[in-house]
């Protein structure tokens, strides 16, 4: 009986979107988070009867026909890269892009890697890296003497030093995008990597070229929203019971036919 093997896929894929969920909600204070959405796909179908073929020697042809769907498939979960809000800190390097584009992350390794996070501090030798101490690109030192650091619209790093009349600018924050944001891979730590999908990387100056600005004392919160996911969770987990009480009907209509059979 082909219902117990779809019923069957339709729980799976409802407890794969209830795991999708569970992740957005876990992530909901995390800055700069992009919620996640499953994207289901039927399966093959069973062709009994194909549609459009001749049902007789006149030409007759056979309107609907008779196909027999397999179940569901998970297809992909891709990001939703609407903005999220932007919380106000007052930390003088917390950094949001409102608007369009990505903070650039040197690793370790020196590969390069994008966050919208920028909850970004300055180590011993005074260079802007993330939490995870990764340096934020290009990089940029703020002088040890430096009483003040100003960061403008368009990434402008300034700071003022005593005994100097004009304050000096220290760097520029650059941004980047991508055509195909949701293509970017996530590596954890709020760090994303170019993928094919993604397309090259676009590099360009804050207010420039389609680019956010840069607002400092702010970040970005995860685009995550807690009723939107709650009602999510009630609609998987009721399309979970519906496909659990196919596969009990079937069970129970093959044990009435072994029986009748006996």
């Amino acid at each position: 009986m082909q219902a117990l093997y779809t019923s069957a896929t339709g729980m799976q894929a409802a407890t794969t979107h209830i795991d999708v969920i569970a992740n957005n909600l876990a992530n909901q204070n995390t800055s700069g988070y992009k919620r996640k959405r499953p994207e289901f796909q039927d399966l093959l179908y069973i062709q009994k009867n194909k549609v459009g073929t001749q049902s007789s020697d006149a030409g007759a042809v056979i309107p609907t026909g008779l196909q027999l769907g397999l179940g569901v498939k998970l297809q992909s979960v891709y990001s939703v890269t609407d903005q999220g809000p932007l919380n106000q800190t007052n930390a003088k390097f917390d950094i949001a892009v409102n608007g369009r584009g990505f903070f650039k992350i040197t690793l370790p390794d020196g590969t390069e890697a994008y966050t919208r996070s920028g909850s970004f501090q300055v180590n011993g030798e005074g260079l802007l890296v993330t939490a995870q101490g990764y340096t934020v690109s290009p990089g940029i030192t703020i002088p040890t003497n430096a009483t003040d650091v100003t960061i403008n619209s368009s990434g402008e790093v300034v700071a003022t030093i005593p005994g100097t009349v004009t304050p000096s600018n220290v760097g520029q924050i650059s941004l980047i995008r991508f055509q195909n944001e949701a293509g970017l891979e996530a590596l954890g730590n709020n760090l994303l990597s170019e993928t094919v999908a993604s397309g090259t990387p676009t590099t360009g100056i804050a207010t420039q070229d389609g680019m956010g600005s840069i607002m400092q004392g702010y970040l970005e919160d995860s685009n995550v929203e807690a009723v939107t996911e709650l009602t999510d969770m009630i609609k998987a987990q009721r399309a979970y019971e519906m496909d659990l009480k196919v596969l009990t009907a079937a069970d129970e209509s093959m044990k009435a036919l072994n029986q009748a059979s006996v």
